[in-house]
């Protein structure tokens, strides 16, 4: 049974709770290090920040409607090569966690002496979008938060987040759930495993809240349901606009082949990519020979296979953060070209990317039964 908790606000200042929340945790000594969003000085942007002395938490702002990075590979970075020797409370959204425990099953990531605090998400804006709109509200976080929560989904939020059937944490040592709340009294606080309820009882929360996790699941399933509606509408535009070679060869054709989609890619992990090996290095005479064969060549040249090659790498375990479309210069839908194709792929394995740790990656398992109506008619 969790343990359930309702974290006070005052005047409405949810980042303020939490952040006296952050502090709690490394001046009682709960943890050793927090990773956790701070605000920039200029106060345009937010960064993950590792952080070991609490007087260094200045401006933490966890639910701050913006995503620059998926959190999951900044953990990679810290525990691939050795777990970490001391215990770092990792606060991160729902697809950063998804992200997350695909990494530790693909030996990418530990979890030792990691302590999971998941957030609710009610969506991010692009950096820019969230650049322009704090410029004009300091408060933007608490402005966010209170509408959100009140059912206003604003349109202007990633297409990425609109469609996101998880806008809330599964797996989490502790959950700070916002949905289903009334942001101006109190958030809910919940203990799930017993790293959890460690942090819960040194935090010295008083139990109680039952209530409000009740509304929360009521409210979580509407959210669901709404963005499952907007997922569906995506999906049918896309294969509209992307089904066959052709239409697909015309999405993809802005690419410049400069590979941000990879690198931001939370799942993207090899140290080499093919696509920067010798493989991809031809000699003029090669480019000059292929264009006399066809009349012509696009330029730069296996940008389709580029893609097709990402998509075989991580269908199976892409959790649609859409940190690719983010990322890519010439705005190509490749966020929801990649969930579309994703979710076909997790559909016949019936996988849910990240939903456990301890739920075997469908590629690296046989099942003797599992798709016996491959080369039927």
């Amino acid at each position: 049974m969790a343990k359930s908790a309702v974290l006070e606000v005052k005047e409405g200042k949810v980042r303020e709770a939490l952040g006296d929340l952050w502090r709690q945790l490394l001046e009682r000594g709960l943890v050793d290090a927090l990773l956790v969003p701070q605000v920039l000085p200029s106060g345009d942007n937010v960064v993950q920040t590792l952080v070991r002395d609490a007087d260094a938490l200045s401006t933490p702002d966890a639910l701050a409607p913006v995503m620059p990075v998926n959190s999951a590979r900044l953990v990679s970075q810290m525990t691939k090569v050795t777990p970490s020797p001391l215990k770092v409370g990792a606060v991160l959204r729902p697809c950063e966690l998804r992200a997350l425990v695909e990494l530790v099953k693909l030996k990418q990531a530990s979890l030792e002496n990691v302590v999971v605090i998941g957030t609710d998400c009610l969506g991010t804006y692009t950096i820019a979008e969230y650049r322009r709109r704090a410029a004009d509200s300091p408060g933007l976080s608490d402005e966010f938060i209170r509408s959100a929560t009140q059912g206003t989904q604003d349109p202007q939020v990633r297409e990425a987040c609109q469609m996101c059937e998880y806008p809330a944490p599964t797996g989490a040592d502790l959950v700070i759930g916002v949905i289903g709340t009334d942001p101006a009294k109190g958030v809910l606080v919940q203990a799930l495993t017993p790293q959890g309820e460690a942090l819960f009882d040194g935090l010295g929360l008083a139990e109680g809240g039952d209530a409000d996790a009740q509304r929360r699941e009521q409210a979580i399933a509407e959210l669901v349901s709404q963005r499952q509606r907007r997922r569906d509408e995506v999906f049918a535009a896309t294969e509209r606009e992307a089904k066959g070679l052709e239409q697909l060869l015309a999405v993809l054709s802005p690419c410049i082949k400069c590979h941000n989609c990879r690198t931001v890619c939370p799942i993207c992990y090899c140290k080499e990519c093919f696509f920067d090996s010798p493989t991809f290095e031809m000699e003029a005479e090669k480019y000059l020979g292929w264009a006399e064969r066809r009349g012509a060549i696009r330029m730069p040249t296996d940008t389709l296979l580029f893609h097709l090659t990402r998509m075989n790498h991580m269908a199976i375990s892409c959790v649609g953060c859409g940190m690719c479309s983010e990322a890519c210069p010439n705005d190509i839908p490749v966020a929801n070209l990649f969930r579309w194709v994703a979710a076909g792929v997790q559909d016949v394995f019936h996988y849910v990317p990240g939903r456990s740790v301890e739920e075997e990656l469908p590629l690296a398992t046989f099942k003797e039964d599992e798709l016996q109506e491959v080369g039927r008619r």
